[in-house]
């Protein structure tokens, strides 16, 4: 499950620093969230695994869920918005998994996880609140810093927080090296939570980047992340869609819009990083064809035309 890190010489000497993007699309199920998903059924007894598991996502959780549960040859059912992304809901098929529904207007999510968990005595996974989920997910980090260890930040897009706080728990003990939280501006949940130091909500958010469109921060990645993330950036709609056009320009790397997060970061707050080289996680790389498609269509002419909006 180890994924390479990758360089580009022209966006190395645009930003004055070396920038090492960790490229997770490449994952076997397209994502980092394989590695929580599979520390987390690893852990289980073998009578606990054998009942099955379940899971809540808006898409890369359940195709990790799915992926782990047919490694294990265990039952697994996800349950995810109506909407998810069709490359996303037929590779889920194609494993073997049961796909439950449900709109995500309507919040009733957790409720259809918890039913079917009890009528069928599985176990919950949850997508980031969980210590082996995010024990799995730091293995991100722990593998750039292995491999650079001479980083001075390493930038990872938040959702429930989960890779956020695998990463920042994987970087104590290396006292020069600094975990910076990305997000949507407009699903600014875990920076507004950031600031006031408990957790809040906000409205349900809508963004390109639905994977990060959460209402409010899970507990434990929380807890977590308040004591050790250095800062939460947030960046625009547009920025996004710009960073996914410069990871396809400068390394060849299709990023969807969750997994392009972290990179429309460095490019927004590259002046409030300490010195030195940075590790951005591109998270994963499942997004339909036409969307990505009709994202850089738009975006790649403001990026060949000039600099990024969000250096300015």
């Amino acid at each position: 499950m180890y994924t390479p890190l990758v360089s580009s010489a022209t966006v190395n000497e645009r930003l004055g620093r070396t920038v090492w993007v960790k490229a997770e699309n490449q994952q076997m199920t397209g994502s980092f969230k394989i590695r929580g998903a599979y520390s987390a059924l690893v852990m289980m007894g073998s009578g606990q695994r054998s009942r099955g598991v379940i899971c809540a996502s808006s898409g890369n959780h359940a195709l990790a869920i799915a992926q782990a549960a047919h490694m294990f040859e265990v039952p697994a059912i996800v349950v995810v918005p109506e909407d998810i992304p069709a490359v996303k809901r037929q590779t889920i098929e194609a494993l073997g998994a049961r796909i439950i529904t449900y709109d995500r207007r309507t919040g009733r999510r957790d409720a259809l996880v918890h039913t079917f968990a009890h009528r069928h005595g599985m176990t919950i996974v949850p997508s980031a609140d969980d210590p082996w989920v995010i024990a799995g997910a730091g293995t991100v980090a722990w593998e750039m810093i292995q491999e650079v260890p001479d980083l001075a930040a390493i930038l990872v897009p938040v959702g429930g927080g989960g890779l956020a706080a695998g990463s920042a728990l994987a970087a104590t003990g290396h006292t020069q090296l600094r975990v910076f939280g990305v997000e949507p501006a407009v699903a600014d949940d875990t920076r507004r939570s950031f600031r006031v130091g408990e957790r809040i909500s906000i409205p349900s958010p809508v963004t390109i980047a639905d994977g990060l469109g959460h209402a409010q921060p899970a507990a434990l990645p929380f807890d977590i992340n308040r004591r050790l993330l250095a800062d939460v950036v947030t960046v625009s709609e547009e920025a996004i869609s710009e960073a996914m056009a410069y990871l396809w320009r400068h390394y060849r790397l299709a990023a969807e819009p969750s997994g392009a997060v972290a990179l429309a970061g460095l490019l927004h707050a590259c002046d409030r990083l300490p010195d030195g080289p940075v590790g951005v996680v591109l998270s994963g790389g499942n997004v339909d064809w036409s969307v990505y498609r009709q994202l850089l269509d738009t975006a790649m002419p403001r990026m060949e035309n000039h600099a990024p909006a969000v250096l300015h």
